[in-house]
């Protein structure tokens, strides 16, 4: 495959369906995109970088979704963007907290799809797991958001809308006027919620930008982490257009296992996606690539598995996240027990990799790694196991 052949999705999507709204929502706009919509609609092109970076500022920064609390902008500009635009976020349509202070929602975008997204407290740092498709095409056999055909991408206004909403419960934008607190309740964001990120690229691009903005939600870039199954030809574009750390759901040590669990290895195997990571221009010692490892009993969680990751990782600034399986309804797959995950760590770090053991978090409300599935799909599932329990044809 040509590395710089566009990535297209191998299915079909459903067309998008538009809220029942006329008005041009703003959110998700990059600046250029938000100057010229503006211009379009009436803004003079003289001030309309301007305007842009005011309303820029008013909607990342502060949170404000009402034109009319926007005070620096005359009082008729205002009327005129409120006729014509809005600020729309995805709408909440529950909330779970779980036992450990995890929050789980489940939220509503355009066309009435719906997408998980999770908030973990963490001492000193909170990280938010985006989505950024409906589903999945990638069918991982371990992750239960697999087991949901892909809908749709995410726009970029769906995918940062995710943080917006996540700040909007957190109550955490800050008070104009106040002193400025560094402390972040929302301080962390992770690309590993529901979708395969680089399979919408250019949408993740957008929306990470406007949360990197130094007039906006201004999280650095280092603060954001990309988790991809391997779509090599994206991989290094990632470095150039987003600049943030990578995550690698990796999960195997042969191509033969890997194929298995994640079917995207049949594309791009093992070697070629090492060979992608050893030349990712991000990949420091101070930043490393991290090594997602999801430890499945008497699947891939031998000592033989572990040397073999060692050899894998060669020359690769790297660190693994060991994952016990988060077990769902009618998983194939069994956790490895506590001593086989400590036992592979120990080869991992006796060969000086660093190995955290992940705790798992929000089980409880199915809020773990490899758990977000809409309700919506829960609900269609369990129909139609209760119908052929039942013995009826579906």
């Amino acid at each position: 495959m040509d590395p710089s052949a566009p990535i297209t999705q191998d299915v079909m999507t459903f067309p998008r369906k538009e809220m029942p709204s006329d008005k041009i929502n703003l959110v998700g706009l990059t600046r250029d995109a938000l100057r010229q919509t503006l211009i379009d609609n009436g803004t003079p092109e003289k001030q309309a970088k301007m305007r842009a970076g005011q309303i820029w500022q008013w909607i990342y920064q502060w949170g404000v979704r009402d034109f009319a609390e926007m005070t620096n902008l005359a009082k008729d500009y205002r009327a005129m963007l409120a006729e014509k635009f809005e600020v729309r976020v995805p709408e909440v349509v529950s909330k779970q907290v779980s036992e450990d202070g995890t929050r789980k929602y489940l939220v509503r975008i355009d066309g009435g799809h719906e997408v998980e997204v999770v908030y973990i407290p963490e001492e000193g740092r909170g990280t938010l797991c985006v989505s950024s498709q409906v589903g999945c095409t990638l069918t991982c056999s371990f992750c239960h958001t697999g087991t949901q055909k892909l809908v749709r991408n995410l726009t970029a206004g769906e995918i940062v809308g995710q943080v917006m909403m996540a700040r909007d419960d957190l109550n955490e934008w800050p008070e104009r006027g106040a002193p400025k607190d560094e402390t972040r309740l929302l301080s962390n964001i992770v690309l590993m919620g529901m979708g395969e990120p680089l399979y919408n690229f250019e949408n993740v691009r957008d929306a990470m930008k406007i949360v990197m903005d130094a007039e906006g939600i201004q999280l650095g870039r280092r603060r954001i982490t990309l988790s991809t199954s391997g779509v090599v030809p994206e991989i290094h574009r990632t470095a150039q257009e987003i600049g943030c750390l990578l995550a690698v759901s990796f999960h195997a040590t042969t191509d033969e296992t890997r194929d298995v669990l994640v079917p995207i290895n049949k594309k791009w195997n093992i070697e070629k996606l090492l060979e992608a990571l050893r030349e990712y221009p991000k990949a420091t010692n101070s930043e490393r690539i991290t090594f997602e490892y999801v430890m499945l009993k008497d699947v891939n969680d031998t000592d033989e598995d572990a040397h073999r990751l060692v050899k894998l990782l060669d020359g690769i600034p790297a660190k693994v996240n060991l994952i016990p399986f988060n077990e769902w309804p009618g998983a194939p797959y069994q956790r490895s027990s506590n001593n086989r995950i400590r036992a592979f760590a120990t080869i991992l770090m006796q060969a000086g990799y660093a190995s955290p053991i992940r705790t798992p978090r929000g089980e409880d409300i199915m809020a773990a790694c490899g758990q977000l599935k809409s309700a919506t799909e829960r609900a269609r599932k369990s129909r139609k196991e209760i119908l052929k329990e039942a013995g009826q044809a579906i």
